[in-house]
Protein backbone atom coordinates (compact mmCIF):
# COMPACT_ATOMS: atom_id res chain seq x y z
CA UNK A 1 0.00 0.00 0.00
CA UNK A 2 1.67 3.36 -0.60
CA UNK A 3 1.71 6.45 1.43
CA UNK A 4 -1.06 7.96 -0.30
CA UNK A 5 -3.47 5.06 0.23
CA UNK A 6 -2.15 4.41 3.57
CA UNK A 7 -2.78 8.35 4.76
CA UNK A 8 -6.55 7.70 3.65
CA UNK A 9 -6.46 4.41 5.20
CA UNK A 10 -5.73 5.85 7.85
CA UNK A 11 -8.09 9.13 8.15
CA UNK A 12 -11.10 6.72 7.40
CA UNK A 13 -9.87 4.97 10.70
CA UNK A 14 -9.53 8.22 12.73
CA UNK A 15 -13.16 9.10 11.79
CA UNK A 16 -14.21 5.59 13.84
CA UNK A 17 -14.43 3.07 10.41
CA UNK A 18 -13.38 -0.64 10.91
CA UNK A 19 -9.94 -0.74 9.70
CA UNK A 20 -11.01 -3.05 6.58
CA UNK A 21 -13.85 -0.17 5.65
CA UNK A 22 -10.95 2.12 5.55
CA UNK A 23 -9.11 0.17 3.80
CA UNK A 24 -12.07 -0.05 0.74
CA UNK A 25 -12.27 3.61 0.95
CA UNK A 26 -8.65 3.58 -0.11
CA UNK A 27 -8.69 1.49 -2.34
CA UNK A 28 -11.66 3.71 -4.33
CA UNK A 29 -9.77 6.87 -3.95
CA UNK A 30 -6.44 4.82 -5.69
CA UNK A 31 -9.20 3.47 -8.53
CA UNK A 32 -10.33 7.34 -8.43
CA UNK A 33 -7.06 9.00 -9.15
CA UNK A 34 -5.91 6.57 -11.63
CA UNK A 35 -8.80 8.24 -14.06
CA UNK A 36 -9.08 11.02 -12.61
CA UNK A 37 -6.58 13.08 -14.86
CA UNK A 38 -8.06 12.76 -18.05
CA UNK A 39 -11.85 14.00 -16.82
CA UNK A 40 -10.05 16.66 -14.94
CA UNK A 41 -7.44 17.39 -17.58
CA UNK A 42 -5.02 17.65 -14.46
CA UNK A 43 -4.38 16.56 -11.45
CA UNK A 44 -7.02 16.42 -8.15
CA UNK A 45 -7.23 19.37 -6.06
CA UNK A 46 -9.53 18.47 -3.59
CA UNK A 47 -11.08 15.24 -2.82
CA UNK A 48 -13.89 14.07 -1.23
CA UNK A 49 -16.15 11.31 0.30
CA UNK A 50 -20.22 11.07 0.43
CA UNK A 51 -21.81 7.92 1.93
CA UNK A 52 -25.27 6.16 1.17
CA UNK A 53 -27.15 5.72 3.77
CA UNK A 54 -29.66 3.64 5.90
CA UNK A 55 -33.37 4.60 6.53
CA UNK A 56 -33.88 2.63 9.78
CA UNK A 57 -37.29 4.19 10.31
CA UNK A 58 -39.55 6.73 8.29
CA UNK A 59 -40.87 5.16 5.33
CA UNK A 60 -41.78 8.69 3.31
CA UNK A 61 -42.31 10.67 5.84
CA UNK A 62 -39.56 13.07 6.29
CA UNK A 63 -41.50 15.55 3.73
CA UNK A 64 -44.48 15.78 5.18
CA UNK A 65 -42.21 16.50 8.51
CA UNK A 66 -42.40 13.26 10.06
CA UNK A 67 -39.21 11.60 12.14
CA UNK A 68 -37.05 9.49 10.39
CA UNK A 69 -34.24 7.38 12.09
CA UNK A 70 -31.08 7.29 10.48
CA UNK A 71 -27.64 6.57 9.39
CA UNK A 72 -25.15 6.10 6.92
CA UNK A 73 -23.08 3.19 5.71
CA UNK A 74 -19.18 3.34 5.35
CA UNK A 75 -19.39 3.02 1.13
CA UNK A 76 -20.00 5.79 -0.83
CA UNK A 77 -19.11 7.88 -3.55
CA UNK A 78 -15.22 9.21 -3.83
CA UNK A 79 -14.89 12.69 -5.63
CA UNK A 80 -11.83 14.50 -7.26
CA UNK A 81 -12.01 18.30 -8.49
CA UNK A 82 -10.46 20.74 -10.12
CA UNK A 83 -10.92 24.63 -10.97
CA UNK A 84 -11.94 25.59 -14.84
CA UNK A 85 -12.06 29.07 -15.57
CA UNK A 86 -15.23 28.75 -18.30
CA UNK A 87 -18.18 28.51 -16.19
CA UNK A 88 -18.81 24.50 -17.27
CA UNK A 89 -19.67 21.91 -14.55
CA UNK A 90 -17.94 18.26 -16.24
CA UNK A 91 -18.38 15.35 -14.44
CA UNK A 92 -17.06 11.51 -15.13
CA UNK A 93 -17.73 8.37 -13.99
CA UNK A 94 -14.61 6.51 -14.01
CA UNK A 95 -16.50 3.15 -14.02
CA UNK A 96 -18.77 3.51 -16.34
CA UNK A 97 -17.12 5.84 -18.73
CA UNK A 98 -20.06 8.05 -18.57
CA UNK A 99 -18.88 12.11 -18.67
CA UNK A 100 -21.25 15.03 -18.96
CA UNK A 101 -20.67 18.86 -19.33
CA UNK A 102 -23.39 21.58 -18.13
CA UNK A 103 -23.67 24.74 -18.19
CA UNK A 104 -24.86 26.19 -14.69
CA UNK A 105 -26.56 29.36 -16.44
CA UNK A 106 -28.96 27.36 -18.54
CA UNK A 107 -32.07 25.63 -16.60
CA UNK A 108 -32.19 21.92 -16.43
CA UNK A 109 -33.87 20.86 -19.67
CA UNK A 110 -36.61 18.31 -19.20
CA UNK A 111 -34.84 15.43 -21.05
CA UNK A 112 -32.18 15.76 -19.23
CA UNK A 113 -31.67 12.22 -16.93
CA UNK A 114 -29.17 10.67 -14.63
CA UNK A 115 -25.89 11.77 -13.75
CA UNK A 116 -26.52 15.17 -16.41
CA UNK A 117 -29.41 15.73 -14.64
CA UNK A 118 -28.40 15.41 -11.23
CA UNK A 119 -25.39 17.85 -12.03
CA UNK A 120 -27.78 20.60 -13.94
CA UNK A 121 -30.15 21.11 -10.98
CA UNK A 122 -27.55 21.72 -8.22
CA UNK A 123 -25.39 24.05 -10.54
CA UNK A 124 -28.53 25.78 -11.80
CA UNK A 125 -29.72 26.02 -8.44
CA UNK A 126 -26.66 27.69 -7.20
CA UNK A 127 -26.18 30.03 -10.24
CA UNK A 128 -29.64 31.00 -9.28
CA UNK A 129 -29.26 31.36 -5.55
CA UNK A 130 -25.85 33.11 -5.56
CA UNK A 131 -25.82 35.56 -8.63
CA UNK A 132 -22.08 35.94 -10.19
CA UNK A 133 -20.62 32.95 -8.63
CA UNK A 134 -17.70 31.22 -10.41
CA UNK A 135 -18.80 27.69 -10.84
CA UNK A 136 -16.44 26.16 -13.19
CA UNK A 137 -15.04 22.47 -12.53
CA UNK A 138 -14.00 19.80 -13.80
CA UNK A 139 -14.99 16.72 -11.14
CA UNK A 140 -14.37 12.95 -11.41
CA UNK A 141 -16.45 10.62 -9.18
CA UNK A 142 -16.09 6.39 -8.64
CA UNK A 143 -18.88 5.04 -6.54
CA UNK A 144 -19.24 1.31 -4.48
CA UNK A 145 -23.25 2.10 -4.02
CA UNK A 146 -25.20 -0.04 -5.93
CA UNK A 147 -27.20 2.22 -8.52
CA UNK A 148 -31.19 2.68 -7.28
CA UNK A 149 -30.43 0.12 -4.21
CA UNK A 150 -32.20 2.58 -1.71
CA UNK A 151 -29.06 3.33 -0.02
CA UNK A 152 -29.09 7.27 -1.74
CA UNK A 153 -26.74 6.82 -4.13
CA UNK A 154 -28.44 9.82 -5.63
CA UNK A 155 -28.61 11.63 -3.07
CA UNK A 156 -24.68 11.18 -2.37
CA UNK A 157 -24.43 12.27 -5.84
CA UNK A 158 -26.11 15.06 -5.69
CA UNK A 159 -24.53 16.43 -1.77
CA UNK A 160 -21.04 15.51 -3.59
CA UNK A 161 -21.47 17.57 -6.54
CA UNK A 162 -22.92 20.45 -4.04
CA UNK A 163 -20.20 20.39 -1.40
CA UNK A 164 -17.25 20.58 -4.25
CA UNK A 165 -19.27 23.25 -6.28
CA UNK A 166 -20.11 25.23 -2.61
CA UNK A 167 -15.69 25.04 -1.94
CA UNK A 168 -15.27 25.91 -5.59
CA UNK A 169 -17.32 28.86 -5.66
CA UNK A 170 -16.41 29.62 -1.92
CA UNK A 171 -20.14 29.95 -1.10
CA UNK A 172 -20.00 29.93 2.23
CA UNK A 173 -18.12 33.26 2.28
CA UNK A 174 -21.12 34.99 0.53
CA UNK A 175 -23.67 36.79 2.57
CA UNK A 176 -26.66 35.00 0.87
CA UNK A 177 -24.97 31.87 2.57
CA UNK A 178 -24.67 33.80 6.39
CA UNK A 179 -27.99 34.75 6.24
CA UNK A 180 -29.55 31.55 5.44
CA UNK A 181 -27.57 28.55 5.97
CA UNK A 182 -26.08 29.28 9.99
CA UNK A 183 -26.27 25.81 10.83
CA UNK A 184 -25.59 22.34 9.20
CA UNK A 185 -29.16 21.53 9.67
CA UNK A 186 -30.09 24.56 7.52
CA UNK A 187 -27.62 23.46 4.57
CA UNK A 188 -28.91 19.52 5.02
CA UNK A 189 -32.75 20.95 4.25
CA UNK A 190 -31.51 23.23 1.71
CA UNK A 191 -29.64 20.52 -0.29
CA UNK A 192 -32.92 18.78 -0.24
CA UNK A 193 -34.95 21.76 -1.58
CA UNK A 194 -32.32 21.81 -4.22
CA UNK A 195 -33.13 18.03 -5.21
CA UNK A 196 -36.97 18.37 -5.00
CA UNK A 197 -36.84 22.47 -6.42
CA UNK A 198 -38.97 23.25 -3.51
CA UNK A 199 -37.91 26.81 -2.22
CA UNK A 200 -35.69 27.39 0.52
CA UNK A 201 -36.70 30.13 2.82
CA UNK A 202 -34.38 33.16 1.45
CA UNK A 203 -33.26 31.34 -1.15
CA UNK A 204 -35.97 29.92 -4.56
CA UNK A 205 -36.67 27.26 -5.55
CA UNK A 206 -36.01 26.00 -9.66
CA UNK A 207 -36.10 22.71 -11.54
CA UNK A 208 -35.76 19.77 -9.35
CA UNK A 209 -34.59 16.09 -10.29
CA UNK A 210 -38.68 15.52 -10.30
CA UNK A 211 -39.30 13.52 -7.19
CA UNK A 212 -41.85 15.73 -4.51
CA UNK A 213 -39.09 14.40 -1.72
CA UNK A 214 -37.84 15.63 1.50
CA UNK A 215 -34.32 16.15 2.96
CA UNK A 216 -34.05 13.23 4.81
CA UNK A 217 -31.22 11.78 2.38
CA UNK A 218 -28.85 14.79 2.94
CA UNK A 219 -29.60 14.97 6.47
CA UNK A 220 -28.25 12.13 6.89
CA UNK A 221 -25.37 11.64 4.63
CA UNK A 222 -24.40 15.51 6.58
CA UNK A 223 -24.64 14.67 9.92
CA UNK A 224 -24.86 11.38 10.66
CA UNK A 225 -22.07 9.92 13.24
CA UNK A 226 -20.14 7.04 12.87
CA UNK A 227 -21.20 4.05 15.29
CA UNK A 228 -24.47 5.91 15.91
CA UNK A 229 -28.29 6.21 15.06
CA UNK A 230 -29.77 9.46 14.54
CA UNK A 231 -33.25 10.81 14.88
CA UNK A 232 -34.53 13.57 12.98
CA UNK A 233 -37.56 15.87 12.52
CA UNK A 234 -38.06 17.91 9.21
CA UNK A 235 -39.54 20.55 7.68
CA UNK A 236 -37.75 22.20 8.62
CA UNK A 237 -34.81 20.16 9.35
CA UNK A 238 -34.55 19.48 13.53
CA UNK A 239 -31.78 16.71 15.00
CA UNK A 240 -33.55 15.35 18.13
CA UNK A 241 -31.50 12.77 19.59
CA UNK A 242 -28.97 10.21 18.78
CA UNK A 243 -27.60 6.82 20.36
CA UNK A 244 -24.57 4.56 19.89
CA UNK A 245 -25.18 1.66 17.99
CA UNK A 246 -24.59 -1.38 20.95
CA UNK A 247 -21.58 -3.18 20.13
CA UNK A 248 -22.95 -6.33 19.59
CA UNK A 249 -24.82 -5.67 16.57
CA UNK A 250 -24.43 -4.86 13.41
CA UNK A 251 -26.59 -4.24 10.10
CA UNK A 252 -26.58 -6.76 7.12
CA UNK A 253 -27.61 -5.43 4.10
CA UNK A 254 -28.47 -7.27 0.91
CA UNK A 255 -30.34 -5.70 -2.37
CA UNK A 256 -33.38 -7.53 -3.59
CA UNK A 257 -32.16 -7.06 -7.49
CA UNK A 258 -35.06 -4.98 -8.21
CA UNK A 259 -33.38 -1.10 -9.56
CA UNK A 260 -35.80 1.79 -7.99
CA UNK A 261 -34.59 4.87 -9.31
CA UNK A 262 -36.69 7.44 -7.56
CA UNK A 263 -36.13 9.89 -10.08
CA UNK A 264 -36.69 7.69 -13.36
CA UNK A 265 -38.33 4.61 -12.52
CA UNK A 266 -40.66 4.75 -9.67
CA UNK A 267 -40.75 8.42 -9.97
CA UNK A 268 -44.90 8.32 -10.48
CA UNK A 269 -45.18 6.04 -7.59
CA UNK A 270 -42.91 7.78 -5.46
CA UNK A 271 -44.78 10.74 -6.30
CA UNK A 272 -48.19 9.41 -5.65
CA UNK A 273 -47.36 9.12 -1.92
CA UNK A 274 -45.44 12.67 -1.74
CA UNK A 275 -48.97 14.13 -2.83
CA UNK A 276 -51.46 12.24 -0.74
CA UNK A 277 -49.51 13.58 2.21
CA UNK A 278 -50.24 16.95 0.42
CA UNK A 279 -53.41 16.59 0.29
CA UNK A 280 -54.13 15.46 3.94
CA UNK A 281 -52.59 19.05 4.51
CA UNK A 282 -54.58 21.18 2.16
CA UNK A 283 -57.78 19.83 3.37
CA UNK A 284 -56.68 20.59 7.03
CA UNK A 285 -55.88 24.19 6.04
CA UNK A 286 -59.08 24.30 4.32
CA UNK A 287 -61.29 23.31 7.25
CA UNK A 288 -58.99 24.27 10.64
CA UNK A 289 -58.70 27.77 11.76
CA UNK A 290 -54.81 26.97 12.58
CA UNK A 291 -52.96 26.43 9.61
CA UNK A 292 -49.93 24.00 9.40
CA UNK A 293 -46.68 24.13 7.53
CA UNK A 294 -46.26 20.45 7.44
CA UNK A 295 -48.93 17.33 7.98
CA UNK A 296 -46.79 16.52 11.62
CA UNK A 297 -47.54 20.61 12.29
CA UNK A 298 -51.49 20.17 12.37
CA UNK A 299 -51.26 16.59 13.88
CA UNK A 300 -49.29 18.04 16.91
CA UNK A 301 -52.15 21.19 16.72
CA UNK A 302 -53.84 19.37 19.64
CA UNK A 303 -54.73 16.25 21.21
CA UNK A 304 -58.07 15.31 18.81
CA UNK A 305 -55.88 16.56 15.35
CA UNK A 306 -56.06 13.61 13.93
CA UNK A 307 -59.59 12.72 14.30
CA UNK A 308 -60.52 16.44 13.42
CA UNK A 309 -58.97 15.64 10.24
CA UNK A 310 -59.66 11.75 9.67
CA UNK A 311 -63.41 13.54 9.83
CA UNK A 312 -62.51 16.16 7.11
CA UNK A 313 -61.58 13.53 4.37
CA UNK A 314 -62.65 13.78 1.40
CA UNK A 315 -61.88 12.78 -2.09
CA UNK A 316 -59.55 15.11 -4.33
CA UNK A 317 -60.74 17.32 -6.66
CA UNK A 318 -59.00 15.44 -9.55
CA UNK A 319 -59.88 12.31 -9.10
CA UNK A 320 -56.56 11.16 -7.73
CA UNK A 321 -57.22 10.22 -4.48
CA UNK A 322 -60.38 8.88 -2.49
CA UNK A 323 -61.23 9.37 1.61
CA UNK A 324 -60.26 5.46 1.99
CA UNK A 325 -56.53 6.44 -0.29
CA UNK A 326 -56.03 9.11 2.06
CA UNK A 327 -57.10 6.89 5.35
CA UNK A 328 -54.55 4.48 4.45
CA UNK A 329 -51.63 7.36 3.97
CA UNK A 330 -52.53 9.52 7.31
CA UNK A 331 -52.49 6.04 9.15
CA UNK A 332 -49.31 5.28 7.51
CA UNK A 333 -47.42 8.70 8.41
CA UNK A 334 -49.08 8.56 12.05
CA UNK A 335 -47.46 4.91 12.89
CA UNK A 336 -44.27 5.39 10.98
CA UNK A 337 -44.05 8.73 12.19
CA UNK A 338 -43.94 7.14 15.82
CA UNK A 339 -41.32 4.36 15.39
CA UNK A 340 -38.72 6.67 14.91
CA UNK A 341 -38.44 7.42 18.71
CA UNK A 342 -39.26 4.17 19.78
CA UNK A 343 -36.64 2.43 17.99
CA UNK A 344 -34.26 4.90 19.03
CA UNK A 345 -34.87 3.71 22.60
CA UNK A 346 -34.22 0.12 21.49
CA UNK A 347 -30.94 1.02 20.65
CA UNK A 348 -30.42 2.39 23.75
CA UNK A 349 -31.49 -0.26 25.82
CA UNK A 350 -30.00 -2.69 23.91
CA UNK A 351 -33.99 -4.48 23.03
CA UNK A 352 -33.50 -6.48 20.15
CA UNK A 353 -37.44 -7.43 20.74
CA UNK A 354 -38.80 -4.21 19.93
CA UNK A 355 -36.52 -3.79 17.32
CA UNK A 356 -37.66 -6.63 15.67
CA UNK A 357 -41.87 -5.93 16.67
CA UNK A 358 -40.63 -2.11 15.30
CA UNK A 359 -39.58 -3.58 12.35
CA UNK A 360 -42.26 -6.08 10.93
CA UNK A 361 -44.97 -3.29 12.22
CA UNK A 362 -43.05 -1.25 9.72
CA UNK A 363 -42.64 -3.77 6.98
CA UNK A 364 -45.90 -4.64 7.05
CA UNK A 365 -47.12 -0.94 6.56
CA UNK A 366 -45.42 -0.13 4.10
CA UNK A 367 -46.89 -2.47 2.01
CA UNK A 368 -50.46 -2.68 2.94
CA UNK A 369 -51.09 1.05 3.81
CA UNK A 370 -48.26 2.86 2.01
CA UNK A 371 -48.10 0.40 -1.40
CA UNK A 372 -45.03 0.98 -2.08
CA UNK A 373 -43.17 -2.92 -1.65
CA UNK A 374 -42.83 -5.42 -4.18
CA UNK A 375 -42.78 -8.85 -3.34
CA UNK A 376 -39.17 -9.42 -3.87
CA UNK A 377 -38.52 -6.61 -1.06
CA UNK A 378 -40.91 -8.28 1.27
CA UNK A 379 -39.92 -11.92 0.82
CA UNK A 380 -36.40 -10.24 1.31
CA UNK A 381 -37.48 -9.30 4.72
CA UNK A 382 -39.32 -12.51 5.84
CA UNK A 383 -36.24 -14.21 5.00
CA UNK A 384 -34.14 -12.52 7.08
CA UNK A 385 -36.39 -12.63 10.51
CA UNK A 386 -36.60 -16.14 9.47
CA UNK A 387 -32.78 -16.73 9.41
CA UNK A 388 -32.19 -14.78 12.68
CA UNK A 389 -32.18 -11.35 12.41
CA UNK A 390 -34.07 -9.86 15.13
CA UNK A 391 -34.88 -6.42 12.57
CA UNK A 392 -35.08 -6.17 9.49
CA UNK A 393 -37.07 -3.77 7.02
CA UNK A 394 -36.86 -2.82 3.14
CA UNK A 395 -35.93 1.36 2.95
CA UNK A 396 -35.42 3.71 0.91
CA UNK A 397 -37.95 4.82 -1.88
CA UNK A 398 -39.87 1.53 -2.06
CA UNK A 399 -40.59 -0.75 -5.28
CA UNK A 400 -36.92 -2.32 -5.29
CA UNK A 401 -34.30 -1.58 -3.52
CA UNK A 402 -32.56 -3.11 -0.48
CA UNK A 403 -33.21 -4.46 3.00
CA UNK A 404 -31.09 -3.81 6.49
CA UNK A 405 -31.20 -6.87 9.00
CA UNK A 406 -29.73 -6.14 12.28
CA UNK A 407 -27.82 -9.23 13.77
CA UNK A 408 -25.68 -10.32 16.47
CA UNK A 409 -21.82 -9.40 14.92
CA UNK A 410 -20.45 -12.58 15.98
CA UNK A 411 -23.22 -14.23 13.00
CA UNK A 412 -22.96 -11.61 10.47
CA UNK A 413 -21.08 -13.43 7.55
CA UNK A 414 -22.93 -16.56 8.36
CA UNK A 415 -25.97 -14.83 8.00
CA UNK A 416 -25.53 -12.78 4.97
CA UNK A 417 -24.15 -15.93 2.87
CA UNK A 418 -26.65 -18.04 4.11
CA UNK A 419 -29.68 -14.81 3.41
CA UNK A 420 -28.47 -14.17 -0.38
CA UNK A 421 -28.49 -18.16 -1.14
CA UNK A 422 -32.15 -18.43 0.39
CA UNK A 423 -33.44 -15.77 -1.29
CA UNK A 424 -31.96 -16.92 -4.42
CA UNK A 425 -33.53 -20.53 -4.04
CA UNK A 426 -36.66 -18.73 -3.51
CA UNK A 427 -36.11 -16.06 -6.88
CA UNK A 428 -33.44 -18.20 -9.10
CA UNK A 429 -34.36 -15.45 -12.36
CA UNK A 430 -32.85 -13.11 -10.17
CA UNK A 431 -30.10 -15.45 -8.25
CA UNK A 432 -27.64 -14.28 -5.47
CA UNK A 433 -27.48 -10.81 -4.82
CA UNK A 434 -24.62 -8.46 -2.97
CA UNK A 435 -24.68 -7.89 0.12
CA UNK A 436 -22.38 -6.44 3.04
CA UNK A 437 -22.43 -5.95 6.75
CA UNK A 438 -21.91 -2.62 8.47
CA UNK A 439 -21.54 -0.44 11.43
CA UNK A 440 -22.93 3.09 10.96
CA UNK A 441 -20.26 5.19 9.00
CA UNK A 442 -19.12 8.83 9.26
CA UNK A 443 -20.84 11.49 7.33
CA UNK A 444 -19.63 13.58 4.35
CA UNK A 445 -16.07 14.36 4.91
CA UNK A 446 -13.13 16.29 2.73
CA UNK A 447 -10.30 14.20 1.74
CA UNK A 448 -6.83 16.13 2.67
CA UNK A 449 -4.32 14.90 -0.09
CA UNK A 450 -1.09 14.13 0.63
Amino acid sequence: MNTSVTSIALYFQKLGMTAADAASRADLFAKLDEEAPRILEGDPESHRFTPGRIEIFGKHTDYAGGHSLLATVPRGIALAARRRSDGIVRVGDIFDGQTIEIDPSIDTPAHYHGLQRYTSVVAHRFFENFPGCELGANIAIASDLHRASGMSSSSALSVGIALALIDRARLRERDEWHRHLRRIDDLAWYLGSVENGDDFPGLPGSSGVGVRGGSEDQTAIIACKTDHVSLYRFQPVTPLDEQRMPGDWIFVIASCGVQADKADSVKDRYNRASFAARALLAIWNRHSPEKAKSLADALHAGRDACEQLRGWLEPTADGSFTVEDLSRRLDHFVRETARGPQALIAFRDNDQRTLGQLSADSQRDADVLLGNQIPETILLAKLARELGAFGASSFGAGFGGSVWAAVDVANARGFGDEWVRAYAKHLPHIGVQPWFACRPGPAATEVAMS
